[in-house]
């Protein structure tokens, strides 16, 4: 029989453990979890496979989370606090609904969301290492969401060599994008760096175009298997 929330968090607590693990425990509201945010000490908590649709300001209170991951919830916004978490290394948002970013990660999974643009201040996200200034990006994980062009500022990064990931299928791309995938990767870069492509994102951008409609069917969209704290 499985330990009950309350345990694990007071076990959690009685042994300083750094993991905290509540994949696939039917939570709706973290709030619910008693004393789960007392759990200052904690470096890695694991809530994926649940049914959260919002996360606290609390979050702020686990200042030693190094990693969080919510893969496959219907989480849609991230409250400003979360950039409070210095230590937060990597941070899991697959198969959510959301639509914006928080400022501060260095491993980032956003793919399976609802995203229908990229803000041109992802260059901004300095402490990223998994999205500019971004110089020490290693991943950028886009896959399945709703997005049609790309923000010239992602050509600051160098995500096409053997070391670096960068995966962005399933997305609704505008022809000339779509053309330069079927080129391979560095294509793409190179592309969205030109002058040209600049002065057509901004074109497009100013015609505010109605995105593609929301796919709610996550039956359909392909996740990963889960590993260890990424997909769990």
């Amino acid at each position: 029989m499985s330990k009950s929330l309350k345990k694990i968090v007071e076990e959690s607590r009685e042994k300083n453990l750094p993991d905290v693990d509540m994949c696939d425990r039917g939570i709706a509201n973290m709030l619910d979890v008693p004393g789960l945010f007392t759990l200052s000490n904690i470096t890695q908590l694991i809530l994926s496979h649940n049914k959260l649709t919002t996360v606290p300001p609390n979050i702020a209170d686990l200042k030693n989370l190094e990693v969080l991951n919510f893969f496959n919830n219907q989480i849609e916004e991230l409250p400003t606090q979360i950039s409070s978490l210095q230590k937060l290394k990597h941070l899991n948002l697959g198969m959510n609904r959301l639509n914006g970013l928080p400022p501060t990660l260095r491993a980032l999974y956003l793919s399976d969301n609802d995203f229908e643009i990229l803000p041109p201040d992802i260059g901004k996200l300095t402490k990223l290492q998994i999205i500019g200034d971004l110089t020490q990006l290693k991943e950028l994980h886009i896959q399945g969401n709703r997005l049609t062009v790309l923000p010239p500022e992602l050509g600051n990064l160098d995500l096409t060599g053997q070391k670096q990931v960068f995966k962005a299928e399933n997305n609704p791309w505008v022809t000339p994008i779509a053309d330069q995938f079927q080129l391979g990767v560095s294509h793409v870069f190179e592309y969205i760096r030109s002058e040209t492509y600049k002065y057509l994102y901004g074109r497009h951008m100013q015609a505010n175009p109605e995105p593609p409609k929301k796919n709610n069917d996550k039956s359909k969209k392909i996740s990963r298997k889960p590993l260890a704290a990424k997909n769990k």
